[in-house]
């Protein structure tokens, strides 16, 4: 079965790993400074802040935005569970706003239209690597007097007018996951450039544990004093995963340009078959794709699916809409509420695209795809 998605090691990667793994640190170490000082060169010199996942990454940003019981945080349906449930589980209510028809991305519109004065934070998923608008929703959120927060699980190494993700939001959280741009096997990280913003995210992902004596209750207590002030979690990155991080982001450039040759050979093999609609851009955007989503019309998408996993191409699809989750659904969210985003989804195929996909590769995948939608 050919994944749809991949990681990419090589042997220096390896040899990171190894050289973690004999240092004097497998935590809480350099190698973890070392990764954090290589996101933040990347992504324009906001801070970053490792954690163990994208997911942890989403519920520390929301911790160092103070969001609780009360507070609304607008976000789109079009996603992973994790970008609404890592809000709720601080106490705050989710708002759900319709997407873009063609993009998938988060409606600049529909969210101003559900903001209310007790939102906190708008919170926008660049999907499938796409970048959504974050110029704009940054200014949405400030005139508002809220938080814009990028989750860019799909989209390090993207660019928009030329600057890169992680430059924009207020809090931009990103994912290492093996499928993702780039891996650390398990991992992900906060960038911020505001350094209370920063300050908070530290704290969270570390038992909320203040060693500064200038900030302490009690700094007299003695040299092993620590204490909490607010709750935190742990969501130490490992110095091992983080080594491996940094001779990952070594590569980030190389993974972008394949993507894209690989997004590009999609577009060129599908544009011309009829009952299919190719990914849609932005003129400003350039993306490190992290998804190639196809869209099947007329109902088809699952005989497709079905076929194309029959004939050994590992397609997923990318993502039930949020709210339909019974967890949700428990809460009073109901189906129809977007229906942008619920379109979509019931189009949604993800075909293979990870940077070791061959040529001829894809266009397997592209024959495949044109039998199943023609049958023949």
């Amino acid at each position: 079965m050919l994944p749809y998605g991949r990681q990419s090691v090589d042997d220096a990667d390896v040899e990171a790993v190894v050289a973690a793994l004999r240092s004097d640190w497998l935590t809480t170490g350099p190698a973890v400074d070392e990764f954090e000082r290589a996101i933040s060169t990347h992504v324009g010199g906001a801070a970053a802040v490792s954690v163990t996942s994208g997911t942890a990454a989403l519920h520390v940003a929301y911790a160092a935005a103070g969001i609780g019981a009360g507070d609304e945080v607008v976000t789109t349906p079009l996603t992973f569970v994790a970008t609404a449930a890592a809000a709720a589980l601080h106490g705050a209510t989710v708002v759900f706003a319709d997407v873009e028809a063609d993009t998938g991305n988060l409606d600049v519109e529909a969210a101003r239209a559900a903001m209310t004065d007790r939102t906190r934070v708008v919170a926008a998923v660049d999907y499938a690597g796409l970048p959504a608008s974050p110029d704009a929703f940054a200014s949405l959120a400030h005139e508002h007097g809220a938080l814009f927060l990028e989750d860019a699980a799909h989209s390090i190494g993207s660019l928009w007018d030329g600057r890169p993700v992680g430059s924009f939001a207020d809090l931009t959280t990103l994912s290492f996951f093996p499928t993702k741009n780039l891996t650390t096997a398990e991992g992900g990280a906060v960038v911020t450039a505001d350094a209370a913003l920063e300050r908070r995210a530290r704290g969270f992902k570390n038992h909320g544990l203040v060693r500064e004596r200038d900030r302490q209750r009690f700094p007299d207590e003695g040299p092993w004093h620590q204490e909490v002030h607010e709750f935190g979690l742990n969501y130490r990155l490992p110095d091992v995963l983080a080594a491996l991080g940094t001779s990952q982001l070594r590569r980030l450039a190389a993974f972008r340009t394949r993507r894209a040759e690989i997004h590009a050979r999609y577009d060129e093999g599908l544009r011309d078959l009829e009952g299919v609609l190719t990914p849609a851009r932005r003129a400003q955007a350039e993306p490190a794709w992290h998804l190639y989503p196809l869209r099947v019309l007329d109902g088809r998408r699952r005989d497709v699916f079905e076929q194309l996993r029959a004939d050994g191409i590992g397609v997923q699809v990318n993502y039930i809409p949020a709210y339909w989750h019974p967890v949700f659904a428990d809460l009073g969210y109901r189906r129809g509420m977007c229906p942008n985003a619920e379109a979509y989804y019931e189009q949604e195929i993800s075909l293979p695209l990870f940077p070791d996909l061959t040529d001829a590769q894809v266009d397997q995948v592209v024959d495949a795809v044109r039998r199943a939608v023609t049958g023949r």
